[in-house]
C-alpha cells in the first residue's frame, strides 16, 4: 500500500496519493438528493472521505417502532431515504459510516451554546449470563433506550445517523460528519417519539458533535459511560444504531485491534480528523455513525464512526472492519462542547511523515519529524528534524497518524514522554503539550 503522509496537528502537511485497492462503502440510506445532481465538491482535497458520489437503491422500510403516543406538537414525519456513495482514504481506507457528509452540505448552521456539564447516569452494568458469556439480550434491553436515530436537513439534501443520550437535559453525542452543515435536526427515540434538536457544538478535528433535544421528555434514558483505557483485544462488544435507516439495530462482535490510526478530512475545515480508533468486527454500516459501542456490561466504550471496504465497486457495507472513537476522548470533547460550544486540542508543533529508525540493533517504524515550528512544545523539548518518534508514554508509535492520534487524546498542559531515535541512539524527551494559539 502507498503510504499516506499525515501531519501532526498544528503544523503543515505533505501527503501522497491515497492507498490503492480500497474504496469506502456507500453513505447510508438517509440522504435525500436534490432533483439534479451536484458536481463533486471535494475533488483535489487529497486523503479524505469525499471522493465521489453515486446513487444507490432505496433501502428496506425500517421496522415499526413500539406504539406510543407522540409528544405534543409532534415535529415533521421522517421522509423516505435513498443512498449515495462516498470515498475516503486513510492509513486504512475508511469511510464515514453516515450520511452526515455524504452529500454537499452547506456549513451555515451556527453552533449553539449550553451551560453545565452532562449529568451522566452512573448505574451498575449488566451482569453476564450464568455460563459467563455476555447476556446480549439483557444488554440490548438496557442499552437501546439510550440510542437515538438522527435526521438532518441541509440546503442540498437530507442525511441520517445515530447518537447516544448523555444526560437528562437532552444532550446527544454523535459524529461531526452526521450533523455538519445542518440547518435543522430531528432525533427519534427508541420508542418512536420525535423531537427537534439543535447543534450545541461540533469538533471536526475529532469528528465529534453534540446535539440537544428541544424540550426533552422527563423519561429520557441516558447511557452509562465506561472507559476505553483498559480495553483488550478480543473483548466482546455490541453496536447499536441506525444503519440504512433501520433504527435501533443491534449487532455484536469483538475488539479486533486497539489504537488503529484512521484519518478522514472534514468537509468544512482544512483540519484532518485522525483517531487512534477501536477496531471491531461487529457489523456497522452507513447510518451507524455517531452510535454507541457497548461492552458486555452495557457501558459505552466508543462512538462508531467509520468502516473500510475493498475497492472494485458493488454494494458498500460492512466487511468486518469497523472503527469507533474511544469514549475517553469522546467524553473529553463532549464536556467542552456542552460548556463552550467548541473544543481545544493539545499539539506538538511539528510536521511529520512516515519513517523508520534504528537503535541498539533494532529497526522500528515511527513518525519522522520533517519540521519543528518555533515557539512550540516540540521546540521547547528539543525535537529536531530527522528525529523518528517511536513511542509516547507507554504507547508504541508506528506512523505519523499514530502519533497525531495519541497527541489529540491529551489535554493542554499534560506532560508526555516521547521516545525518539536520533543518530542511532534512543532518547527520551519530556514534552509539555499546549493549545494552538489560533484555537
Amino acid at each position: 500500500m502507498t503510504t499516506t503522509t499525515q501531519p501532526e496537528q498544528g503544523a503543515g502537511r505533505a501527503s501522497s496519493a491515497p492507498p490503492p485497492g480500497w474504496q469506502s462503502p456507500g453513505s447510508p440510506a438517509g440522504v435525500r438528493p436534490p432533483s439534479s445532481p451536484s458536481p463533486n465538491p471535494y475533488a483535489g482535497y487529497g486523503p479524505g472521505p469525499f471522493g465521489s458520489f453515486g446513487t444507490g437503491q432505496q433501502p428496506p422500510a425500517p421496522p415499526t417502532p413500539p406504539i406510543q403516543q407522540p409528544a405534543p406538537n409532534a415535529p415533521r414525519p421522517r421522509r423516505p431515504r435513498t443512498a449515495l456513495t462516498a470515498v475516503t482514504a486513510a492509513l486504512l481506507a475508511a469511510t464515514l459510516a453516515s450520511g452526515g457528509t455524504a452529500y454537499l452540505l452547506r456549513d451555515d448552521a451556527a453552533p449553539g451554546t449550553a451551560s453545565g456539564d452532562p449529568q451522566i447516569t452512573q448505574v451498575q452494568g449488566v451482569s453476564a449470563a450464568v455460563d459467563g458469556s455476555p447476556d446480549w439480550e439483557a444488554v440490548a434491553a438496557a442499552a437501546r433506550p439510550s440510542v437515538v436515530a438522527i435526521d438532518v436537513r441541509a440546503a442540498q439534501g437530507e442525511a441520517a445517523g445515530s447518537g447516544v443520550i448523555l444526560d437528562s437535559e437532552g444532550h446527544v453525542l454523535t459524529n461531526n460528519h452526521v450533523v455538519e452543515g445542518a440547518t435543522s435536526a430531528q432525533v427519534m427515540l427508541w420508542d418512536g417519539r420525535l423531537y427537534e434538536a439543535r447543534v450545541v457544538g461540533t469538533d471536526p478535528t475529532t469528528d465529534l458533535a453534540v446535539l440537544q433535544i428541544a424540550e426533552p421528555p422527563e423519561d429520557l434514558t441516558p447511557a452509562t459511560l465506561g472507559t476505553s483505557g483498559d480495553l483488550g483485544v478480543g473483548e466482546s462488544v455490541m453496536a447499536v444504531g441506525n444503519p440504512l435507516g433501520l433504527d435501533s439495530t443491534v449487532t455484536t462482535g469483538i475488539i479486533s485491534a486497539l489504537d488503529r490510526p484512521v484519518a478522514a478530512s472534514s468537509q468544512s475545515s482544512s483540519s484532518t480528523s485522525v483517531t487512534n480508533a477501536i477496531q471491531i468486527d461487529a457489523a456497522i454500516n452507513p447510518g451507524n455513525s455517531g452510535g454507541p459501542l457497548f461492552d458486555e456490561q452495557g457501558l459505552v466504550i466508543g462512538i462508531t464512526s467509520s468502516i473500510a471496504t475493498l475497492s472494485g465497486g458493488g454494494a458498500s457495507g460492512s466487511i468486518g472492519l469497523g472503527f469507533a472513537i474511544p469514549i475517553d476522548l469522546a467524553t473529553t470533547i463532549a464536556d467542552q462542547l456542552i460548556a463552550d460550544g467548541r473544543a481545544e486540542h493539545a499539539y506538538l508543533g511539528v510536521t511529520l511523515q512516515e519513517g523508520e529508525g534504528s537503535a541498539d540493533g533494532v529497526t522500528r517504524q515511527g513518525a519522522q519529524v520533517v519540521e519543528v515550528m518555533p515557539d512550540t512544545p516540540a521546540a521547547g523539548a528539543g525535537l529536531e528534524p530527522g528525529d523518528v518518534v517511536v513511542g509516547i508514554d507507554d504507547h508504541a508509535v508506528g506512523s505519523a497518524e499514530s502519533l497525531t492520534g495519541f497527541v489529540r487524546q491529551y489535554s493542554s498542559g499534560d506532560e508526555v514522554t516521547l521516545t525518539v531515535i536520533r543518530g542511532g541512539e534512543s532518547l527520551d524527551l519530556t514534552v509539555t503539550l499546549a493549545t494552538r494559539a489560533e484555537e
